[in-house]
């Protein structure tokens, strides 16, 4: 099943994000990888795909996980989070109507 992983990041995360992006991008491209990723991406903090020193307030990633527990296990390793970037992480179920 799909589920959506909607982080919010904290206040002045972006040197941390920054620190940490590669690694979270290779966990990325192995859901990628496995057929698994539908989406992914960060939330500008400003109305700006190149928010610069704005950064960013959050991410949403969808994914196939076998069930919500494997989907909270995978975004509790998620370097973001490790790092502190991530001061909220909500996982919901997602079902996919479009594309």
């Amino acid at each position: 099943m799909l589920y959506a992983i909607i982080a919010v990041d904290r206040p002045n995360s972006l040197p941390d994000r920054q620190r940490v992006r590669p690694a979270h991008l290779a966990r990325l491209r192995a859901l990628l990888d496995e057929g698994r990723l539908v989406l992914a991406g960060p939330h500008p903090a400003i109305d700006s795909p190149e928010p610069g020193e704005a950064g960013f307030s959050g991410s949403l990633i969808v994914a196939e996980f076998a069930d919500l527990s494997a989907a909270e296990t995978w975004a509790a390793a998620d370097p973001y989070r490790e790092a502190g970037v991530y001061r909220e992480v909500l996982i919901k179920p997602f079902k996919q109507v479009f594309p």
